[in-house]
């Protein structure tokens, strides 16, 4: 029976309807499973798996909006599915296929810039030579797609696998990709268990010789999902020289540890200031925790990267510190790049 409108026009409606709390749409989510057309009325069929009553409600809302603005349209019948969340039995760790080595970067606690030697571990690792992927793992405070200066969504390939954003020469995916604005990532258990492990096998990564993951603080349910879900080639531990940071990295170092992760070194951030005016070092946090902690681990430490104004400005404006040019970089960055070649010979 012919309809005045089309299949293509009712799904570019419902591309426009975006799942609560996000920017990518119900389509590209691969929620809806069937749209059937009887006459001039349209039969909408989705399965969610939420634990929240509103979501479901506000969608079906929306698409009603959405479909009925199209001329020709009668009744629109919305059927939503309702899954609880159920975290499938895991056989254990299993590769990524094409990913030659996974590298955690991780910290005890916040505020050590982690995510700043992670992305820009990952810039000087392509700089090098070598094809970098880089996932943000922290669900809740994502900002591996700000440093970068990447906001798009990133789409799906015919085989359901989310395509990760290319900023810098790296192959990005993030939290903050999809959250819609300031919105926050409101997850509990299973959720956390199935964003993590979507965003680390549901991703379309290619063939890479390392895939950095930008870990949250702590020890909690996405490190230890992390772990139960990919072998990984090592850990990274990121922290500054007092007390207070190291305690929090003797933690982390058990976690991993006790599930067989290699700890493939420490880098203290914020090691010094070194003064533009006379070059001289002050040690604001401290001197030398890192390489005490490091001695006390059994591990080496890679690198002491120095406190730079331009560091966390180049952050700000979406532009890696490592990604500018050759002359103007400074000792950070000549740090972290060195702290990258010991990684290639450790992990070639």
């Amino acid at each position: 029976m012919n309809t005045p409108f089309t299949e293509e026009q009712l799904r570019a409606a419902l591309s426009s309807v975006s799942y609560p709390g996000f920017r990518r749409d119900i389509l590209s989510f691969g929620l809806v499973k069937e749209v059937a057309v009887d006459g001039a009325d349209v039969k909408v069929q989705l399965v969610l798996s939420t634990a929240d009553s509103k979501i479901p409600a506000q969608l079906r809302t929306e698409i009603e909006i959405a479909l009925q603005a199209i001329p020709g349209v009668g009744q629109v019948k919305v059927l939503i599915d309702v899954q609880a969340p159920v975290a499938a039995p895991s056989a254990g760790p299993v590769p990524l296929a094409g990913v030659r080595h996974v590298i955690a970067v991780a910290s005890g606690k916040g505020g050590v810039g982690k995510s700043t030697v992670a992305v820009n571990l990952a810039i000087a690792l392509q700089q090098a030579g070598a094809a970098v992927g880089l996932c943000d793992c922290d669900l809740y405070g994502p900002s591996v797609a700000l440093m970068c200066g990447a906001n798009e969504r990133p789409s799906a390939n015919e085989q359901d696998q989310i395509i990760p954003v290319e900023r810098h020469g790296l192959k990005l995916m993030s939290m903050g990709l999809l959250l819609e604005g300031d919105a926050p990532a409101v997850l509990r258990g299973p959720m956390v268990t199935r964003y993590t492990q979507q965003f680390l096998r549901q991703v379309a990564w290619g063939e890479l010789d390392y895939l950095i993951l930008d870990l949250p603080p702590g020890t909690g349910d996405i490190q230890l999902t992390i772990v139960q879900t990919i072998p990984l080639s090592g850990t990274i531990l990121v922290t500054t020289p007092q007390e207070v940071a190291l305690l929090d990295v003797r933690k982390a170092a058990s976690m991993f540890r006790k599930t067989n992760v290699p700890i493939l070194g420490i880098v203290e951030n914020m090691s010094y200031f070194l003064s533009p005016e006379d070059g001289k070092r002050h040690a604001i946090f401290g001197t030398g925790g890192g390489a005490r902690e490091a001695e006390r681990l059994g591990v080496p430490l890679l690198g002491e990267v120095p406190m730079e104004p331009a560091i966390g400005h180049s952050g700000d404006v979406g532009e890696p510190f490592l990604a500018g040019k050759k002359e103007t970089q400074s000792e950070a960055a000549n740090v972290i790049a060195r702290v990258a070649a010991r990684l290639r010979e450790m992990l070639p």
